[in-house]
């Protein structure tokens, strides 16, 4: 984890966002970066504006600033150190849309969170913010469940190796990178999980129908054979002995089988990548990543290609 040395914390100051700053914190530390500590105050309701109409709406804005700037400072008080490299900053406006705006004047290269949704049966861990930020922020985005333990025991790396894709291959090793540094400084078992199919499910329906059950036998073979090839070849270029790893191979579509094994496995944080390749001149957020993150409950930290162009433009 010793890439990252200029983060930024979205927070709002409250409780549940303490063990956030606390990872913040000690990594930007261990980098000996920066760490910049942001609120975002979204526009003032309109109602209240009304009701406060002899104040003039800008005083309004900037005591509510202010009462944001005070909460976040006390929130940081006590990892504040003479000599301390973390400042605290407060942007008006749309949370995902600052944040990311920030990212691109100062370069940030790791955005942390608190994930702001609700685990559970029927309820997604991951809010508006964090989806957005997922999606479209250019630099990785750390999304933690407020209620994590004080390490991460077990880590999920999740690859689709493809030799022929340097877009996707290039997300793979960064998702490894990622992964195995984490679990060395954590100490934790790292599961490498790499999903197959022979071809889409509705399709492979269509065939298994009219061909003969032994040719597809043979297909399936050969497409398990290819796949475990090249997640051999991924594999290879990390030094996977220092950790305890458990590696899956697993047929079956990503979008199951990741959250699946992500429950099985009792798994407390995800390292994945977030983007599919969609034409010549832009990245968007794939079916898979979409399904996989409205499914866990686990902290997720998102990865995406080199030369992802987020649509957020600087202000």
């Amino acid at each position: 984890m010793k890439r990252f040395k200029n983060i930024l914390l979205y927070t709002d100051g409250k409780e549940e966002s303490r063990f956030a700053l606390k990872r913040a914190v000690d990594l930007a530390s261990r980098n000996q970066g920066r760490l910049t500590v942001v609120g975002v105050l979204e526009e003032l309701p309109r109602d209240l504006l009304r009701l406060a109409a002899v104040l003039p709406s800008e005083n309004l804005q900037s005591m509510a600033t202010q009462d944001l700037r005070a909460a976040l400072e006390g929130f940081v008080a006590p990892f504040q150190k003479k000599g301390s490299r973390l400042k605290v900053e407060v942007l008006c406006g749309k949370p995902f849309i600052e944040i990311i705006r920030a990212v691109l004047r100062r370069q940030h290269d790791l955005v942390m969170m608190t994930a702001e949704g609700r685990s559970g049966p029927m309820q997604m861990l991951f809010g508006s913010t964090s989806l957005h930020l997922m999606r479209k922020c250019p630099c990785p985005v750390w999304v933690l469940k407020p209620s994590v333990p004080q390490r991460f025991a077990r880590i999920l790396a999740a690859v689709d190796p493809d030799p022929l894709d340097v877009v996707r291959d290039g997300v793979n090793t960064k998702v490894m990178e990622l992964a195995t540094s984490l679990a060395g400084l954590e100490e934790s078992e790292l599961h490498v999980v790499h999903a197959w199919e022979v071809c889409d499910p509705s399709v492979w329906r269509n065939w298994q129908a009219q061909v003969p059950e032994a040719q597809v036998g043979d297909w399936t073979e050969q497409t398990r054979e290819a796949h475990h090839r090249r997640f051999d070849q991924l594999l290879g270029q990390f030094d996977l002995e220092r950790v305890k790893n458990k590696l899956h191979l697993v047929k079956g579509e990503a979008s199951n089988v990741i959250p699946q094994l992500a429950d099985q496995q009792k798994i407390d944080l995800i390292v994945m990548g977030t983007v599919a390749r969609t034409g010549i001149e832009g990245y968007f957020i794939g079916n898979t990543a979409e399904t996989v993150l409205q499914r866990v409950t686990c902290s997720v930290l998102t990865v995406k290609p080199d030369g992802f162009v987020s649509p957020v433009k600087p202000d």
